[in-house]
């Protein structure tokens, strides 16, 4: 085949749950509209406005938490800064699924705080304590494990944000905060609106952490219809409007920055001398950085060690075989990942035309579909083949979950990589004689082994966070350390799943790692 056309069917190929979907809705089954009548005069509105609650929430938290760290650790000296700049990235180790069960444990009635307070009080119970398992509990921790993407997104537009108005703003008396205002903010309002709709994506898609606090949202409707009360065509319709709400935060987000243009000219790159920051202002500024950091990762860390080291609990012959499911289907998913987005990326290098970068651009929209969507979609889907018997419920159909759900990871990686590599270097190989696949092997290939190692971990640790794909699609009698957790979790049995919970923490460190290291060298 040509290397045009093979990616296209291959995206086709990837985005055949979602058409699944859509294919469901106009089938003669829901043209009566009877479902999406009963959905919209009983639960549709109640998930629609606490999905739409929550995104505001999380909206508020993620963009506060996330532009004020990112601005005091890319413009500011105070105690701390060296380590602040790459440990505030820490809470993408943590799945928010985690952190809900660790302050579930913490701030519960029977939780160490509640009984410190009540002993100390001398009181039977705190009517005005705070419940953890609520909306607000929910939108508390989606905010602190992914303010993140917007810091990392907005650290970055002020490290090179123009060094002459921020000097400007200085030879007119502005101090920190006033070139925050009015300067620093308006210029970083693109990366903002970039990593609040990420955040938003991850937030709206959740289930772990949504089902475990009895949050009724869009997604943990889709299972609540399609595990619970056997409506097939219930959970295609949320579905469908749930894939709806994604895709316009995504049309939203690309019109925000299509819209915003600040161009930053001659000495863009010159670091200038950041502000020193002394007495009550560098500690507040510490104090600023700190908090996120202790509530979302330490403080959840120390809460599962905690548990899985009282309890007595050991690592038996069950958690390693969960472990060795995990790692098994992470494995083969990363591998086969990574060859995917070496040719998807190489095919569009070679084409050097706008159909090819569109084919990428197409799968790379995988990854804004919700872990639930996606299920839904491939269960219709098998449900429409001959074949479904075969592969329903089995590695095969997780996998292709997997890569529909992660190829983009990878893939971006991957072009990222192969951008490195000037188009000099392919016309001096090709001119001694070497084929595009021969300069792929020999040249490309050696060049890309950072890349396509961070390419693969990504991957592998998205993989093994990922619970509702796997909870819906995985074979009878097939646990991974996500599912486990869950469902211990779910069981009230919070120190059994201590241990799978930290082992997903830990795995997830290792591309928190290669990306500090990044950042650690600008």
């Amino acid at each position: 085949m040509r290397p045009r056309i093979t990616p296209i069917l291959l995206s086709l190929v990837l985005a055949l749950p979602i058409l699944g979907i859509f294919a469901a809705l106009l089938s003669p089954q829901s043209s009566s509209g009877d479902v999406l009548a009963h959905l919209l005069t009983t639960v549709l509105p109640g998930y629609a406005w606490t999905t739409l609650v929550l995104a505001l929430g999380v909206t508020v938290g993620v963009a506060s938490m996330g532009i004020i760290t990112a601005w005091l650790v890319a413009t500011c000296e105070f105690p701390g800064k060296r380590i602040f700049e790459w440990a505030l990235i820490l809470p993408l180790a943590m799945p928010a699924y985690v952190m809900a069960y660790a302050y579930t444990d913490f701030f519960q009635f029977s939780g160490p705080i509640q009984t410190l307070l009540r002993d100390l009080l001398g009181v039977d119970r705190l009517p005005w304590f705070p419940e953890p398992r609520s909306l607000w509990g929910a939108i508390c921790v989606l905010s602190l494990a992914l303010y993140p993407y917007v810091y990392l997104l907005c650290r970055t537009a002020f490290l090179e944000r123009s060094p002459r108005l921020i000097e400007a703003a200085r030879t007119l008396g502005a101090g920190p905060w006033g070139a925050f205002w009015q300067v620093a903010l308006p210029m970083a309002r693109p990366a903002t609106m970039a990593g609040v709709a990420l955040a938003l994506m991850e937030a709206v898609a959740d289930y772990g952490a949504m089902s475990y606090f009895g949050v009724q949202t869009m997604t943990t409707g889709i299972y609540r219809a399609w595990l619970s009360m056997g409506d097939r065509m219930a959970a295609v319709q949320l579905s469908a409007a749930l894939l709806g709400i994604i895709f316009l935060l995504l049309l939203l987000e690309h019109a925000s920055r299509r819209k915003m243009r600040f161009a930053a000219s001659g000495q863009r790159f010159r670091q200038i001398k950041p502000w020193r920051l002394q007495g009550r202002k560098a500690f507040w500024a510490s104090l600023a950085c700190l908090l996120p950091l202790l509530f979302g990762f330490i403080l959840p860390v120390i809460i599962m060690a905690y548990l899985a080291i009282s309890s007595g609990e050991s690592l038996n012959e069950r958690y390693w075989n969960w472990l060795g499911n995990t790692i098994g289907l992470s494995t083969l998913t990363a591998i086969c990942a990574v060859a995917i987005a070496v040719w998807l990326a190489y095919s569009a290098r070679l084409a050097k035309g706008g159909l090819q970068q569109m084919v990428n651009r197409m799968v790379s929209l995988g990854y804004a579909v919700p872990g639930a969507v996606l299920a839904v979609g491939i269960l219709v889907l098998l449900g429409q083949l001959d074949i479904a018997w075969l592969i329903s419920g089995s590695v095969v159909v997780l996998v292709y979950a997997y890569l529909t759900r992660f190829l983009s990871s990878s893939l971006q990686t991957v072009e990222a990589g192969l951008s490195k590599i000037t188009p000099s270097m392919d016309a001096s190989a090709m001119s001694l004689g070497s084929g595009r696949w021969e300069l792929l092997k020999k040249i490309h290939l050696p060049l890309l082994r950072r890349s396509l190692l961070t390419a693969g971990l990504l991957v592998f640790v998205d993989v093994m966070k990922e619970l509702p794909a796997t909870l819906v699609l995985r074979p009878f009698n097939f646990d991974t350390l996500a599912v486990v957790t869950y469902q211990l979790a779910s069981d009230e049995r919070l120190a059994e799943a201590a241990w799978p919970a930290l082992t997903i923490v830990l795995a997830g460190l290792l591309p928190v790692i290669i990306l500090s290291r990044a950042m650690s060298k600008d």
